[in-house]
């Protein structure tokens, strides 16, 4: 189950909101990709924040929040303002 914890910017926090809402894998990760698996954490999680939402992508591709391009940090941007509670 630590697998999800040893991908980039995935806390044991993180990890253990992604069990819980049924993502037990990096591979599932992938597959649900970080906007999906965000809105399935806000529901047991209204605090998740912005910062939640790029980690998780982060995640997905391998590399820190702060390394994402501009357009993928824009485009989570406008996501995010889009479905926060």
């Amino acid at each position: 189950m630590a697998e999800l914890s040893k991908l980039p910017n995935i806390g044991k926090k993180v990890e253990e909101q992604l069990l819980q809402v049924g993502i037990n894998s990096a591979d599932e990760l992938m597959r649900i990709g970080a906007k999906a698996a965000w809105l399935k954490i806000q529901e047991i999680d209204e605090s998740a924040c912005i910062n939640r939402l790029m980690a998780l992508e982060g995640a997905i591709q391998g590399v820190k929040k702060t390394m994402l391009s501009d357009d993928v940090k824009a485009d989570l941007k406008e996501f995010y303002q889009w479905h926060k509670k």
